[in-house]
């Protein structure tokens, strides 16, 4: 009878609510978000093309960049086509392993962004730093593993969480407050102690985004202290310049979590939906953002873009 009575209970399935408050906008919401989505696929699906295609671009830093674009694809693709199902058709139903899937692939993928953004920065550190080195240092096989490191890392801290939510008896209802399953707003459903959870999800995304983050901070400190080294005030430009791309990807995607992470404890008497909104902007500015950011800024992939479009319209 005692195991009987911890046995954990489940529904089938959840329900999405979507934006509660603004259902009655979901269709208008949903123009944006398709559009941003649209934006990310075109774009991250042509860095991929390109980097591909090119011999001259299988350097380091586009290499990461394109496990960046892979990412970001995965990231928008594993939430946008469900949302948008639920706004267009009031599709709201998931089953309970898909919601399971959908928060692993979240969660890991943005572990794994942050992880490539850390190596990206280290590219920098090395190329302004130790230019000489730069070939010998970031080998194929280091890049290798340094992208075996971000998946390892993602899936070891994720893979406990489906167990966590698994285990829970239910007794709150099947319906999510939310677009997307998202680790906290599946836990309030659950009944019983979520403190592990709780501290389990804080401690793993402050580990995450502070320690990511020091040393992509440490990183900029060395290269700036290098860059002002340099004797004439256009070598200091030409060199800082390689590193805009990578701070604009820096800022689109911690921005977004320092301002939602902000919100949840400083503005807690805001409504639901503005939380939301802010996460759902956190999935997908990055992807939208980040091919624009570089295609911009990064000569050769612009040169490539171009050619693609001159060709076009040739």
């Amino acid at each position: 009878m005692a195991a009987s009575n911890i046995t954990s209970t489940h529904p089938a399935a959840f329900l999405l609510v979507g934006i509660p408050g603004l259902e009655h906008l979901h269709v208008w919401i949903s123009i944006p978000f398709c559009f941003a989505y649209t934006l990310a696929l075109l774009g991250n699906c042509t860095l991929l093309f390109i980097i591909r295609g090119d011999a001259a671009l299988h350097e380091p830093m586009y290499l990461f960049l394109a496990m960046l674009a892979i990412i970001d694809l995965v990231l928008s693709s594993t939430t946008l086509p469900k949302m948008l199902a639920i706004f267009w058709f009031r599709d709201r139903e998931i089953n309970f392993y898909a919601c399971l899937v959908q928060m692993f692939f979240l969660h890991s993928f943005s572990i794994m962004e942050s992880a490539v953004l850390l190596a990206m920065a280290f590219d920098r550190y090395v190329a302004i730093c130790k230019p000489l080195h730069y070939s010998t240092i970031l080998t194929g096989p280091l890049i290798t593993k340094i992208g075996l490191a971000a998946v390892t890392r993602a899936v070891t801290l994720m893979t406990p969480l489906p167990f966590l939510i698994r285990r829970f008896h239910y007794c709150r209802g099947p319906v999510i407050a939310h677009c997307y399953c998202e680790h906290m707003a599946v836990v309030r459903l659950a009944c019983g102690d979520t403190r592990f959870n709780n501290i389990y999800g804080l401690a793993v995304a402050m580990f995450i985004v502070v320690l990511d983050l020091l040393f992509v901070i440490l990183s900029y400190i060395f290269i700036l202290q290098a860059v002002l080294q340099l004797a004439s005030q256009e070598a200091r430009y030409k060199a800082f310049g390689t590193c805009v791309s990578h701070i604009g990807a820096i800022l689109s995607t911690y921005t977004p979590v320092v301002i939602s992470s902000v919100m949840h404890r400083v503005a807690r008497w805001a409504a639901p939906h503005v939380h939301i909104l802010l996460a759902i902007f956190y999935l997908l500015f990055p992807p939208m953002v980040n091919p624009i950011i570089y295609g911009v800024k990064t000569k050769q992939i612009r040169d490539h873009v171009l050619s693609l479009f001159w060709r076009k319209n040739v």
